[in-house]
């Protein structure tokens, strides 16, 4: 399928397979020199390695990157028989796999209200499967690498070096790095790849999510976070300048466990909250702080809340709702300059408009052109069957199933494409308390006219309707069985009558309708 990393490979292949050499890893078993294992990649060559300049016994198959995708990807080599000492993963995270997700849901709950905490996240859990926590992993004799990110991959010895200076050699690799939250300008990868190749296409967006910190005259604490989506592409990212205050002391990255831990401590201190950006991180961090009983603004430089989703219509219900939650919104604005106090640390966000914002707290089958590499997950560009169009998705579901598929079409027989509906959804004020919980799900494009029923109260339904046909499908407040036809409808994409649709007199009655077109 079509590849995240292209690259060309000029000489010949070397031998195969997967050794792996770390300093100071003494529970790793050595293995005789005259030892060797023989397996296929995906296309089906066999492979020979040597262990004799390697100190453990060799594995067949890597995944780089600790998050949802190698998750759902390790479940399926355990299916298939083919994970026990042949399995790696290598992550950066202290932690094994879990549903990335839930940080900026449950897991930002106050105290009080149950939030959601390890191990009772970790995957598969979020697809109603088995919880898969570390002893999971010893169980099924896959080897876990927690906090040694890859530094290094060499496509041409196809071996890999970890941060601790492991020695990686590979016969299969799996790349499920996921999106990044980084700051400043870094490598378009951000892992050097070396050999006979070259990369011409990475571009990697990601949420660039920013918690700015400050004691403010000693009135608690002052903090920024921001929801900003960019491009990865290039040599170079999308950065909060410095000149402007983005290096000013306090700046987190929301990302893993232990930033949403730092974040949940700034907002236990009380105080105000100030989200730059009104995406889709960026509303769930708002509901998040609504439910700590905080003075929380969104400011965001668009006219609408997530207008790459939302319609007009659509955005206003959603921002009415959070205006009765307590959260204020300041539109159409562009951030000036990050101020900084007496002590260094912020004290107030600046808009172009000459206006400050000041506060106790301010917030906001998947190959690639290498062999035996592949891509999955928020990190793979793919063509998306449904629409004839290469995409890339932002989205845990897109996580789990590509990492399935992937893994199924590397270990099996297993030869169609993927096909994937896009699909999004959000879950917030889900907090014991709350007047109102919010579940949408969208599923397909969200493209033509638009047809929208409902009062909101608690449902409201959008419909996508293109050269006659109908492409996505929103919904509010469904029950399991009105979900349950949303996707059928996008995948069909029947023809519908627009004027018919319009006159409906409920959600439940234009679904009807909908559902008859099929």
């Amino acid at each position: 399928m079509s590849s995240v990393l292209r690259a060309m490979a000029n000489s010949s292949s070397p031998k195969h397979g997967i050794s792996l050499w770390c300093p100071h890893a003494s529970s790793l078993k050595h293995m005789s020199r005259s030892s060797s294992i023989t397996f296929n990649t995906f296309q089906r060559r066999s492979f020979v390695a040597s262990s004799s300049a390697f100190a453990n016994d060799n594995r067949e198959y890597v995944i780089v990157g600790g998050g949802n995708a190698a998750g759902y990807a390790a479940r399926i080599f355990v299916e298939q028989g083919m994970a026990d000492g042949r399995l790696c993963i290598v992550s950066k995270e202290a932690v094994a796999p879990y549903e990335r997700p839930t940080l900026t849901k449950g897991y930002l709950f106050p105290l009080d209200k149950k939030p959601a905490r390890l191990p009772g996240f970790h995957t598969c859990v979020g697809s109603g499967w088995e919880r898969q926590t570390p002893d999971w992993y010893k169980d099924h004799g896959i080897e876990v690498l927690y906090e040694d990110p890859v530094t290094d991959i060499d496509v041409q010895t196809q071996t890999l070096t970890t941060s601790a200076g492991c020695l990686l050699k590979y016969g299969s690799l799996i790349i499920a790095t996921g999106c990044s939250a980084v700051r400043g300008t870094v490598n378009c990868s951000q892992i050097p790849l070396r050999g006979s190749c070259h990369i011409s296409s990475i571009s990697t967006s990601f949420a660039q999510m920013v918690l700015i910190e400050q004691n403010l005259k000693g009135n608690g604490e002052c903090f920024i976070y921001f929801d900003q989506v960019g491009k990865l592409s290039s040599a170079t990212v999308w950065k909060f300048p410095e000149k402007i205050g983005g290096n000013l002391p306090g700046v987190h990255y929301i990302r893993d466990v232990a930033d949403a831990d730092s974040l949940i401590s700034s907002l236990g201190r009380g105080g105000k909250v100030v989200i730059i950006g009104g995406g889709y991180i960026g509303m769930e961090v708002a509901a998040a702080a609504a439910g700590w009983n905080l003075d929380t603004t969104v400011m965001f430089r668009e006219g609408q809340l997530m207008p790459r989703l939302f319609t007009p219509s659509l955005a206003r219900r959603y921002e009415e709702l959070y205006q009765e939650n307590g959260v204020k919104f300041i539109k159409g604005v562009h951030i000036n300059k990050i101020e900084a106090g007496s002590d260094g640390r912020v004290a107030a966000v600046r808009l172009e408009n000459g206006s400050t914002v000041e506060a106790d707290t301010v917030d906001s089958l998947f190959r690639t052109s290498l062999p035996g590499i592949f891509a999955i997950g928020d990190v793979a560009a793919f063509p998306l069957k449904i629409y004839d169009r290469i995409a890339r998705v932002e989205h845990v579901d897109h996580a789990r199933k590509s990492a399935q598929h992937c893994a199924r079409a590397l270990l099996t027989a297993q030869t169609h494409p993927y096909d994937y509906l896009p699909y999004f959804y959000s879950r917030v004020f889900e907090y014991e308390g709350s007047p109102r919980k919010v579940w949408w799900q969208f599923y397909g494009d969200n493209v033509g006219d638009t047809v929208e029923i409902g009062n909101f109260n608690p449902k409201i339904a959008t419909f996508w309707i293109d050269s006659g046909r109908l492409k996505g499908v929103f919904l509010e407040s469904g029950s399991p069985e009105e979900f349950e036809v949303l996707p059928k409808l996008a995948r069909s994409q029947p023809i519908v009558d627009k004027t018919k649709l319009q006159s409906a007199s409920s959600v439940e009655s234009a679904l009807e309708i909908a559902r008859n077109s099929l």
